[in-house]
């Protein structure tokens, strides 16, 4: 009885010291993001860009059932972008690596994961930052939000926690890459195609074949969808597709989320401790 308590009071200060040093690094990074303001003007120049050329380039060419393209458009351009944004995790780490920052970190007494939990939390707030500035440009070329203010939280932190759990994939990338280029690389080849393969852009009914079932199967579309619907960018007369993961896009897009944590956190953090500088 007393050896389990104490091993019970162990665990819960060894999570409480990973959650303390963790928000010592967010606090680190967020500041090395002040220092670079370049990095913060085009993290948030990038998705406008998205926003404006989908909005008014390819807005009139691409027919939505129901509804207007851009209210369609802006859950699939945030989806897009907090799915690239964890690429800065990866990159982040694969840079720290190669400067010896990581080796540093693990000389000071501190949690073995909490530069990991630093690193993906204050990405986190990255992206915050982003949906901000997306939503604004989004309400400003058209986009409204039709359901309550509490759907609308509901739907903006389904996106947040889908970003924070695809971090945690970059975050061991990241670890595993040589450079920040060489994740960029691998990033770009792999996010690209999944995110345009999906109902991001276009309607799912516009695929065909193996592509419409990829593309109603993958979690981008899932939480696009959900999105959509918390948004209420979804009019009533509008039929769900019959697939069930976006017949209940919500529950797919968090079975997903905690898919990715519980296999990735671990992975990562055992990668960390693995690691050596380059």
């Amino acid at each position: 009885m007393t050896s389990t308590t104490l091993d019970s009071g162990t665990e819960n200060a060894g999570s409480l010291s990973a959650l303390s040093d963790g928000l010592v690094v967010a606090k680190r990074n967020l500041i090395k993001i002040k220092r670079v303001p370049d990095l913060l003007v085009f993290t948030t120049l990038q998705p406008i860009m998205f926003v404006l050329l989908f909005a008014y380039v390819f807005g009139g060419a691409i027919d939505v059932q129901g509804s207007s393209y851009k209210e369609f458009l802006i859950a699939g351009i945030f989806t897009q972008t907090v799915t690239f944004g964890a690429t800065l995790t990866g990159a982040g780490l694969a840079d720290d690596m190669q400067k010896g920052i990581i080796d540093r970190f693990r000389s000071l007494p501190m949690s073995r994961s909490a530069v990991l939990v630093g690193r993906t939390v204050s990405d986190v707030a990255n992206n915050l930052l982003v949906v901000i500035v997306m939503s604004l440009t989004g309400l400003v070329v058209g986009w409204r939000i039709r359901s309550s203010v509490g759907d609308a939280i509901i739907g903006y932190a389904l996106l947040l926690l889908w970003a924070y759990a695809f971090s945690w994939i970059m975050a061991y990338v990241g670890l595993l890459a040589p450079s920040p280029e060489v994740v960029n690389n691998a990033a770009f080849i792999v996010i690209f195609p999944i995110t345009f393969i999906s109902n991001a852009f276009v309607p799912l009914e516009s695929l065909s074949g193996v592509l419409k079932t990829f593309a109603a199967w993958n979690p981008l579309s899932a939480v696009t969808q959900a999105c959509r619907e918390w948004f209420g960018n979804i009019p009533a007369e509008v039929k769900t597709p019959d697939y069930w993961s976006l017949q209940h896009a919500t529950t797919y897009s968090l079975i997903w989320i905690i898919a990715i944590l519980a296999i990735f956190v671990p992975l990562a953090t055992r990668q960390y401790s693995r690691s050596a500088s380059r």
